[in-house]
């Protein structure tokens, strides 16, 4: 059985915040990033190979797409916050490029 993860304290938040700093804390409980593109094609091209990220991960965040524009919001449903997850998830999409 896997070990259920722990929400992070805000001060643990803010520490982890230290390497991913293109994302943003809201409430202490959502990591958000926001990504500009310079069309359509190009931000749902990015959406998805968020969507293999997440599907590897098994960790869905929630996509917002635009025209030119995506925004990223994730935490851990089952804890109602931010988890070591979240922040290794962020990881992943930055390393996306």
């Amino acid at each position: 059985m896997a070990k259920k993860s722990e929400r992070l304290t805000p001060d643990g938040i803010r520490r982890r915040l230290e390497v991913i700093p293109k994302w943003e804390v809201v409430e202490d409980r959502l990591l958000v990033r926001r990504l500009r593109f310079p069309d359509f094609v190009s931000a749902l091209d990015f959406v998805n190979r968020v969507g293999r990220v997440a599907e590897e991960r098994q960790h869905h965040p929630v996509l917002v797409l635009g025209w030119g524009k995506v925004e990223i919001t994730v935490w851990t449903h089952s804890v109602g916050g931010l988890t070591d997850k979240d922040f290794a998830f962020a990881q992943a999409v930055d390393a996306l490029g």
